[in-house]
């Protein structure tokens, strides 16, 4: 995805605000994993990446998050992993609402359009990246 730029126009104090796309996919993410139900953002291959980042003290907050951002309005795609036995339309409601909230509040922006994918169900104790991480610890 391009990496765009939003911008609003302040001239009443000569200046103007620039929000790239990678700020508006963190908001969103951080959004996102805050909601009940939600176990990470992202698919396989993001988990695993995001997992190695983490290892090395860093984390990658906009993992499974894409966002178009135009001059007032953004459009989101987020990935999310759902815990088991969670009802997952509502998880994903909810993600949506709180990624609305968020580009509202924190960014300034309208959300448009805030696609959720369910790419996983986790279940506590069925799952190959929760053996693994108890052998490092």
């Amino acid at each position: 995805m391009a990496n765009t730029t939003s911008s609003t126009d302040a001239r009443a104090n000569g200046g103007k605000t620039v929000i790239v796309d990678p700020v508006v996919a963190k908001v969103a993410g951080i959004a996102a994993a805050e909601v009940p139900g939600v176990h990470a953002l992202g698919g396989g291959a993001a988990r695993v990446i995001g997992n190695i980042r983490q290892a090395v003290g860093s984390k990658d907050y906009a993992q499974g998050v894409s966002v178009e951002v135009g001059e007032t309005e953004v459009a989101a795609d987020i990935a999310i992993q759902v815990d088991y036995p969670e009802r997952i339309q509502r998880v994903a409601s909810n993600v949506r609402a709180a990624v609305e909230k968020a580009i509202s509040e924190i960014v300034g922006m309208k959300a448009v359009e805030v696609n959720v994918t369910v790419v996983d169900v986790f279940i506590p104790g069925d799952d190959d990246d929760e053996q693994e991480e108890a052998r490092v610890h």
